[in-house]
């Protein structure tokens, strides 16, 4: 069996090298083994980090690793159930945007 990690790393091959090392660190530090609502609570993570200064430039690399993983997120789901595809983007935007 694939973990979230591994199938991380298949999945970002190509990327740039610090994007997929800052989106891995989130998808670490998110610890779910469920692809989808693990990489969206990892973009949730990305997400909040890139907010949490300001515009400090370094904050751009978790924009993109939170999009990055939302993607990432869809893409799951559009290899597994491409007719749910519409359910999940919006279940995935909910987790996301949550607030608390």
């Amino acid at each position: 069996m694939t973990t979230s990690i591994e199938r991380f790393a298949a999945d970002a091959t190509g990327a740039p090298d610090a994007l997929a090392e800052r989106a891995r660190a989130y998808l670490q530090q998110a610890s779910e083994s469920a692809r989808p609502s693990g990489l969206a609570t990892a973009s949730r993570l990305a997400l909040d980090a890139s907010m949490a200064d300001g515009s400090r430039r370094e904050r751009a690399l978790d924009l993109l690793a939170a999009d990055a993983l939302i993607t990432l997120a869809l893409l799951e789901v559009a290899r597994d159930a491409p007719e749910a595809l519409l359910d999940a983007a919006v279940g995935l935007r909910h987790v996301v945007t949550a607030t608390g």
